[in-house]
């Protein structure tokens, strides 16, 4: 049996915020060309899900940017912000639903060596700590988007951490969506973290 079994399909095709939620605790696997091993527990995401939610780039219709949330659960939707920041999300709930969650922030375990070289220059608090900061530590491009995340063939993928009892779990709203998203869905409490982890992106907006 390989080492750190990815998480199945059937594991995303939930709600993206029953994904959201229990991938708190899960942990983010990049294998590199020459065989190095990263490993990052997950402890902040958000989740977006439908063309109601008025937060999502499912909301419109389907476009070159956002066709990977219309597809098959488990897969990879990495996409640039501010035109310089790769962030990845992986698809959620059944193909044709546009959905997704976003991974946050993470709490680097393995490859400590290979991150802290990528994040030169930053305190270890910023290494990962943001959506932008754990793509750039773990050299997660654009080159990922729409990979298979259900297996380990193309290098990232999730696996199965220790799970987060829900007394050690806040909620909140969604960040940087901007004033025109409307209510509900400007406050909508839609992300998830672990409560006093030092990797969380923005735990002053926590919510017991």
């Amino acid at each position: 049996m390989n080492a750190y079994p990815p998480l199945t399909r059937e594991f995303y095709a939930q709600h993206a915020t029953r994904v959201a939620r229990d991938l708190l605790g899960a942990v983010l696997v990049r294998r590199l060309a020459d065989g190095t091993l990263i490993r990052a527990r997950i402890v902040e995401t958000e989740a977006y899900s439908g063309t109601d939610d008025l937060a999502s780039h499912g909301r419109a219709k389907r476009t070159p940017r956002n066709l990977p949330m219309y597809g098959e659960a488990g897969h990879a939707y990495v996409y640039l912000t501010y035109g310089m920041h790769w962030l990845l999300n992986v698809v959620a709930e059944p193909a044709e639903t546009p959905a997704a969650a976003l991974i946050r922030a993470v709490e680097p375990l393995e490859g400590i060596e290979h991150i802290a070289a990528q994040r030169s220059g930053r305190p270890q608090r910023e290494w990962t700590s943001g959506p932008a900061r754990l793509t750039a530590a773990l050299g997660i491009t654009g080159a990922h988007n729409k990979l298979d995340m259900t297996t380990q063939d193309n290098g990232l993928w999730i696996t199965a951490g220790t799970p987060v009892p829900d007394s050690a779990v806040r909620t909140g709203a969604r960040i940087g969506l901007g004033k025109r998203v409307p209510e509900p869905w400007f406050s909508i409490a839609w992300r998830w973290w672990i409560a006093d982890n030092p990797h969380v992106s923005k735990p002053q907006f926590s919510k017991a």
